[in-house]
């Protein structure tokens, strides 16, 4: 059982800065895949970025250039930095983890709010 824990979440203005914290209960990035998620009521959880477990990195359009998603080995835990958010950011993040070794499985963190205001 791997626990993930989101924090960094908050209200900001357009054009401003936040980092999100995903903290992993145990290592595990050697040989998961962590992705950060990002949804908003009526829609589709959409997938924001990613970072695999050679440390690959990949973004949806939308956040390219704008968010970057990098790790911390030692302190085991993913980071969302995302800078000139922008209103159509606002959403629910979550963190998830998926084992990119059999047995597949699939853990996904509670949720952190991200609000941006005009």
């Amino acid at each position: 059982q791997v626990q993930l824990v989101e924090s960094g979440g908050g209200l900001v203005q357009a054009g401003g800065s936040l980092r999100l914290s995903c903290a992993t209960s145990r290592s595990i990035f050697s040989i998961y895949t962590m992705h950060w998620y990002r949804q908003v009521p009526g829609k589709q959880r959409e997938l924001v970025a990613t970072i695999t477990s050679g440390g690959s990195t990949n973004y949806a359009d939308s956040v390219k250039g704008r968010f970057t998603i990098s790790r911390d080995n030692a302190k085991n835990t993913v980071y969302l930095q995302m800078n000139s958010l922008k209103l159509e950011d606002t959403a629910v993040y979550y963190c998830n983890a998926r084992r990119v070794v059999v047995p597949s499985l699939e853990y996904w963190g509670q949720g952190t709010q991200v609000t941006v205001s005009s």
